[in-house]
């Protein structure tokens, strides 16, 4: 499963109806359009996935809609979200009855303990799950993580635990992988920040929310082929949308949704409490759709075109 982890990986937005409820086609809409795109896996209830609004039944929901709309077609991943190692193997088990390829560890939203907690937390989860798993490693999203060393330790205990997931600087990244001396993929977040500094440090590749991700999936491919010069052209014209829309975690709910819904042809509906867009803020929404444009299903080139069909 360590082929799994590698490229552009597409985390999946809670996408709501007017009434609050998550929105069945809007979803399938979205799995669709990211294969389209030719990402090359796709996750479910992280961050993006608003999975601290989800109840049990709706994470569980999102489960089996990933499950059914993807049918086996790439890597699927999903988030585990849960306050106690209880509720987290509970989920470990409904991410494996739908077929999940690897599951990634979020520490417990409660308190805030030393490492050593959270490497036992987490060392009792992942021996619940043959599956491969993942750590995330986000403190500045989550106020809470481990030091690369915390990392090499805990991979050393629990050898399924195949993955880091990190929401951190380039050079933070570069520190893990020597840390850990290259023996653990690393894929980065931060909505493709740093992108190709990350893939220079080492990174296998990015889980990202679906927003640019079409550009993102470019960048990748043309940088693993060798042309980093086509990469750094997809990159930057992507970045003024990826800098408007990770000015925090609010930002990237409220302006990456509706980047991607407008992109998408999809209507976007908050699910409170949330952060509510501004006139002006809707207004920037629309000027970074009109640079990248609608998702055509066909890969941009970075110079403002369209260089093949995916």
């Amino acid at each position: 499963m360590t082929t799994g982890f590698t490229g552009i990986h597409a985390i999946l937005y809670a996408l709501f109806d007017a009434g609050e409820r998550l929105d069945r086609q809007a979803m399938r809409r979205q799995v669709e359009i990211c294969l389209g795109l030719g990402v090359h896996g796709i996750a479910a209830l992280g961050l993006a996935t608003e999975v601290s609004k989800l109840t049990v039944a709706e994470r569980r929901t999102v489960m089996e809609w990933a499950s059914e709309d993807l049918a086996g077609r790439k890597p699927l991943a999903f988030t585990i979200y849960g306050s106690s190692v209880g509720e987290q193997i509970e989920q470990v088990r409904a991410a494996e009855a739908v077929k999940a390829d690897w599951v990634i560890l979020q520490p417990p939203m409660v308190g805030s303990f030393g490492a050593a907690e959270y490497i036992r937390f987490f060392g009792r989860v992942a021996e619940a799950t043959s599956l491969p798993v993942a750590i995330q490693n986000a403190p500045a999203y989550m106020g809470r993580g481990l030091s690369a060393g915390d990392i090499r330790d805990l991979v050393a205990q629990h050898p399924n635990i195949a993955l880091v997931k990190g929401e951190a600087p380039a050079t933070d990244i570069a520190q893990l992988i020597e840390t850990t001396e290259n023996r653990l993929p690393i894929m980065n977040g931060r909505g493709g920040i740093e992108l190709i500094e990350n893939l220079r440090a080492g990174c296998v590749g990015m889980v990202l929310a679906p927003d640019v991700i079409d550009f993102m999936v470019h960048a990748y491919e043309s940088f693993k082929a060798g042309d980093e010069a086509a990469a750094e052209l997809a990159y930057r014209d992507a970045l003024p949308a990826i800098v408007f829309i990770m000015q925090s975690l609010e930002s990237l709910i409220c302006y990456g949704k509706r980047v991607f819904g407008a992109r998408a042809g999809i209507a976007i509906h908050d699910r409170a409490p949330a952060m509510r867009p501004t006139a002006f803020g809707e207004a920037l929404v629309q000027q970074h759709v009109a640079k990248l444009g609608r998702f055509s299903g066909r890969a941009p080139d970075g110079r403002g075109g369209h260089l093949r069909p995916v």
